[in-house]
């Protein structure tokens, strides 16, 4: 779930940040796993199709459309190499040998012109510094008539349970907000459908549809699992026992048989190529 970007967030894909995602792929997957149906449903992958998966991480997605297209060919792009090597060493050869992987950034690799049916992400296109480039880019490497299908971060609602929550373990751990810096920024890079729509049009794509999907996102086990897993997303970041206690105080309202669910919204993106 990264992609292009500036240097700053290169390096942080390539960096710390990157070495947490490929360390907790399982974590990341299993959060967003609840939003994959939908992001599927919009792309209908067919069983011949060439599949591209932008900011494939650790390769969830990028399997699972080779599961689709199993007569096709899929290709996982993605700035960040330890998430790559990650997904190479997730991936079996035996099973998906048409599933392959390659570094680079989306906003400049030079895909091959009209090389894809289908591209998919799974919000990992909110990280190029020149957005409306990169998809030019991006359009390039589909056939006339093929179709994009992205997962987009929607704001949440002041009262949403996700915002609420997380927001509360900030204070709690003396963070000012879940995500910090120059991440924090394009993550919302693309979280209104107008700008969305502009940037889309703009690189050429037509019949751009914006969905709001809301879903339950698993941060952990249990309360505690989860403020873990929460205070290692900053590298550095302690805090005492007695406010683990209060953070976990926060999550146990939504501990359930499925672990600590929290819900979330996202918009599900799609485009064609005239």
């Amino acid at each position: 779930m990264s992609a292009a970007g500036s240097t700053a967030v290169a390096d942080a894909w390539n960096g710390p940040v990157g070495a947490h995602w490929a360390e907790h792929h399982s974590r990341y997957d299993t959060m967003l796993a609840d939003f994959d149906d939908a992001l599927f449903g919009a792309a209908a992958i067919c069983e011949r199709d060439r599949v591209l998966d932008v900011g494939c991480g650790s390769g969830r997605t990028t399997r699972s459309a080779g599961r689709h297209a199993a007569r096709g060919q899929v290709t996982g792009v993605d700035i960040s190499a330890p998430l790559l090597d990650r997904a190479r060493s997730l991936t079996d050869g035996g099973e998906l040998p048409h599933v392959g992987y390659v570094l680079g950034d989306a906003q400049l690799y030079p895909f091959p012109a009209g090389a894809y049916d289908v591209v998919i992400s799974r919000g990992g296109v909110m990280f190029f510094a020149d957005h409306v480039v990169a998809f030019t880019n991006i359009a390039r490497g589909v056939r006339p008539g093929g179709r994009l299908a992205l997962l987009c971060p929607r704001p949440g609602a002041p009262d949403g349970e996700e915002r609420a929550a997380l927001g509360r373990l900030a204070a709690l751990a003396g963070q000012d907000r879940p995500i910090q810096g120059e991440l924090a920024a394009a993550m919302a890079s693309l979280s209104e459908p107008s700008r969305i729509r502009e940037v889309l049009s703009g690189a050429g794509f037509a019949d751009v549809a914006v969905n709001a999907v809301t879903r339950p996102a698993c941060w952990g086990r249990d309360a505690p699992d989860a403020v873990d897993f929460y205070l290692s997303r900053t590298p550095g970041l302690t805090v005492p026992d007695q406010t683990r206690e209060e953070m976990a105080a926060v999550l146990r309202p939504y501990e359930s048989e499925r672990g600590v669910l929290l819900g979330a919204g996202v918009w599900i993106v799609t485009a064609r190529r005239p």
